[in-house]
């Protein structure tokens, strides 16, 4: 005869022996009130909680750098320290005139009265100088690229310039000076026209002085030396070649 055992149905009564309990949890035995225990024994501790992995150490909860750290790189308040060190950044890379660091303060939305104050300043000690700047400018310019009074005051004008200090700055580079580097750079280009109609020739070397800013009457004259001297070369070249007329082989 077959014997039945009935199973009780209510909660937290224990099963059948050998029957294991649910996964990560047991069932208390008598006397605790039908309390589960858990495996992770941080569980049962009040107030300890499990440290995510991945979260450095020193930060906030928030996830935000520390105070000490938030506050660098941050741009100084005052309007006159901010005008002062977007001032200093600027020509610590290349002079600059009084101009143009008053157009970087405005676009940096410094007030006026303090950009002004701030350059004044600067001028007193010697840290902006127009006319060092446009000394230095037109020595410069003239020696590397040629340029010419007329190019060089137009240039120092698009930088704010004052046009007394132009004019003494321009003033160094006299006449002849002017002629001979005019000369030189058109020895230079000449070679590459060769081959080229005469009046083409003058065109494109009377066109490159008035761009570096030479006066026409002193471009033309220039060209027109220079093209006439190198037609003599020419000839005087073609009468050593064999077919020509004055062309004298030599004695055996």
């Amino acid at each position: 005869m077959t014997r039945r055992t009935d199973w009780s149905e209510r909660p937290g009564a224990p099963g059948p022996r050998g029957a294991d309990p649910s996964p990560g949890h047991a069932t208390a035995p008598d006397g605790h009130g039908g309390r589960e225990l858990h495996d992770d024994p941080a569980a049962e501790e009040p107030g300890r909680g499990v440290r995510r992995r991945g979260r450095p150490r020193g930060r906030h909860d928030s996830g935000s750098p520390s105070p000490s750290r938030a506050g660098q790189g941050e741009p100084p308040r005052d309007p006159a320290e901010r005008a002062r060190a977007i001032c200093l950044r600027l020509l610590t890379g290349a002079p600059r005139t009084r101009r143009q660091l008053a157009d970087a303060l405005h676009q940096q939305d410094v007030p006026e009265e303090v950009a002004q104050e701030v350059l004044t300043r600067f001028e007193e000690v010697g840290l902006v100088n127009d006319g060092a700047f446009a000394d230095a400018w037109v020595e410069s310019r003239h020696h590397a690229r040629g340029l010419a009074r007329r190019a060089l005051a137009r240039e120092l004008r698009t930088k704010g310039v004052d046009p007394a200090v132009i004019d003494g700055a321009v003033a160094q580079l006299d006449p002849a000076q002017e002629e001979a580097t005019a000369r030189a750079l058109v020895a230079r280009k000449l070679p590459g026209t060769r081959g080229l109609p005469h009046d083409k020739r003058l065109r494109r070397l009377a066109g490159m002085l008035a761009r570096k800013g030479y006066p026409e009457g002193l471009a033309l004259r220039v060209v027109r030396e220079a093209l006439r001297a190198d037609a003599d070369d020419g000839r005087e070249a073609e009468q050593w070649e064999p077919g020509h007329r004055a062309y004298e082989p030599p004695e055996p």
